[in-house]
């Protein structure tokens, strides 16, 4: 059985809309995943389907390596999470003297590919 995994790491976006997202994906084939980010509006959907397709061709890589062939239609995503990252903080200045704080979070998404099993 082969498994893949592919991660982008520092996206810019909080990992909780990530995550909204990732729910969607989680459990379907690969194919079927790869056109749900295609016609989901979220700004994460981008680099998503990037890793997405790098989680595939590490899989049809490893496959090619155990002399085996593997179609995209074979492969399930098995695993979908998005860690927190690095948070950029900035200050922007505010009436009297204040200021109020700027927080920009960044997100490390992980998918992970695996043949699906034949029942």
């Amino acid at each position: 059985m082969v498994q893949a995994r592919a991660t982008a790491k520092h996206v810019r976006g909080s990992p909780s809309k990530a995550r909204l997202v990732l729910d969607l994906i989680r459990g379907k084939k690969a194919a079927e995943a790869l056109s749900i980010l295609q016609n989901t509006n979220k700004r994460v959907c981008r680099p998503l389907e990037k890793v997405l397709r790098s989680a595939i061709a590490n899989a049809q890589q490893k496959a090619v390596e155990e002399a085996k062939r593997i179609d995209e239609d074979d492969l399930v995503v098995s695993k979908a999470y998005a860690d927190g990252g690095p948070t950029l903080k900035r200050v922007r200045p505010a009436p009297m003297g204040r200021a109020f704080r700027i927080v920009h979070r960044s997100s490390h998404l992980t998918i992970e590919v695996s043949e699906q099993e034949e029942s």
